[in-house]
């Protein structure tokens, strides 16, 4: 199996670059992918809503009147939900949304996205996209000559020239084979991977 690396200087295609089939060869996995997508999402939920209950809100440690002969209904906190000033009832927590994807599944659901993205023919591999100087012009450029507006670029470590140049383009994302966000994966019309990118790839998810 190979992927197909182009020239992106003068958008010629060059020579072909053998991948390990136990990355880019799996069958795809719905389920899993889903399951893994789901869960990232479900982790970047912030989940810092809260609120106080009547064991929270300050006051309520003497009972307002007595129990009978005021004239008022029977209190015996200030606390209470029926107060102005009382706790809320059924009060919102601070929680966790994170769900658990065992490490064997994480990996898996990501060789099934790339495997799935190499047979739609939207991986690209190359190491001419790095540009000389943060110039988003100079980036946009090179995309254009491959004939791309949305696309994930993923390298082996971080290029700040990269990250500025693609910094101000909208449907442009850079990321390294550490930090990978299955969603920007499925979502990306054409992804985009350094050759040093594709080695660390077989050697993570092999």
């Amino acid at each position: 199996m190979s992927l197909q690396i182009p020239l992106i200087k003068n958008g010629k295609s060059g020579e072909a670059l053998e991948v390990s089939e136990l990355v880019f060869g799996q069958d795809f996995n719905e389920s899993l992918v889903h399951q893994l997508v789901v869960s990232y999402l479900a982790a970047a939920r912030s989940g810092t809503k809260g609120q106080k209950t009547r064991a929270d809100v300050s006051g309520g440690g003497a009972k307002p009147w007595k129990q009978k002969g005021s004239g008022r209904a029977r209190a015996g906190t200030t606390r209470s939900p029926l107060w102005r000033t009382g706790g809320v009832t059924f009060a919102a927590r601070n929680r966790s949304y994170k769900q658990k994807l065992n490490k064997k599944m994480y990996r898996a659901a990501l060789r099934s996205i790339f495997s799935e993205l190499l047979r739609q023919d939207r991986l690209i591999v190359t190491d001419d996209i790095y540009p000389s100087a943060p110039k988003t012009k100079e980036l946009n450029s090179t995309l254009k000559n491959l004939g791309l507006s949305n696309a994930l670029i993923i390298t082996d470590a971080v290029n700040v020239d990269l990250y500025l140049a693609a910094r101000n383009l909208q449907a442009v994302e850079v990321s390294t084979t550490s930090a990978l966000s299955p969603v920007s994966l499925v979502h990306s019309d054409k992804v985009i991977l350094t050759a040093q990118a594709v080695k660390n790839l077989e050697e993570n998810l092999g």
